[in-house]
């Protein structure tokens, strides 16, 4: 078994992938991250992130798979699940070695770990869109806090530039430490160092617009009043929207 290491980025995710081929390593084990390198490796492979290998192996494989399994295979790497990437590339292995469609075939494991994983990726997607709650600064700049179990900014940027294109907001993952901005033009990527706990509803008090409280409080009302008490049901109600979201919703504080 030789350790294959890439930066753990998209792109040089693919270009360990043609490396993996190009210098005929028979029983890769990729990694994103620095690991301990014991007895069990006799060697390692360090990846050179290269924009032209990678645009390789997607064009062929995008030969080999569906735009929907395309996009599966996207969604399973930002799951940040750990190996993922050698599920990974046995799948895309086994899809480059067949002259048929694999993606149906779920009677191989890695085919069917991509599925599984790549829906619980797509279900978290669609929780942050609708869970997602801005909240206005004193500079007009819309920010919300998420804390998603998986990597999903970079799949809701879209919507939200769609939905709020004529406001700046930012929405900011606290696990993973980076946002995305809109500033009326385009979506960026941000890194940011707090100097305050995130988690800490109070840390941003400061930073709220005059009107901010007022609209809070104008929300938790609505909410309650279409909240009927008698249809209450609250199993169901976790199983739509389940608890580790709520610090984050306004009509939960």
């Amino acid at each position: 078994m030789q350790l294959v290491l890439y930066d753990g980025t998209w792109i040089g995710f693919f270009s360990a992938i043609f490396e993996i081929y190009e210098y005929k390593i028979a029983d890769p084990l990729i990694s994103g991250r620095e690991v301990e390198i014991g007895s069990i490796f006799s060697n390692s492979h360090k990846v050179h992130t290269d924009e032209t290998k990678t645009r390789r192996v997607i064009n062929k494989l995008r030969q080999k798979l569906s735009p929907v399994g395309f996009s599966q295979l996207y969604k399973t790497f930002l799951s940040e699940e750990k190996e993922i990437e050698n599920v990974m590339f046995r799948f895309i292995r086994y899809a480059l070695s067949s002259k048929n469609s694999i993606e149906n075939n779920y009677a191989d494991p890695d085919v069917l770990m991509l599925q599984q994983v790549s829906r619980k990726v797509h279900r978290e997607k669609h929780r942050m869109e609708a869970f997602v709650r801005f909240q206005l600064t004193k500079d007009q700049l819309y920010y919300a806090v998420i804390q998603p179990d998986y990597n999903v900014l970079p799949l809701i940027m879209k919507h939200f530039k769609d939905r709020y294109a004529d406001q700046r907001w930012l929405i900011y993952d606290v696990i993973r430490k980076y946002g995305i901005y809109y500033d009326l033009h385009k979506v960026s990527e941000v890194s940011i160092d707090f100097n305050f706990d995130c988690n800490d509803e109070s840390s941003f008090a400061g930073i709220y617009n005059e009107e901010e409280n007022l609209y809070q409080v104008l929300w938790k009302q609505y909410f309650k009043s279409v909240n009927i008490e008698a249809r209450k049901n609250t199993r169901l109600h976790i199983q739509h929207m389940p608890k580790r979201y709520w610090k984050y919703l306004v009509e939960k504080k």
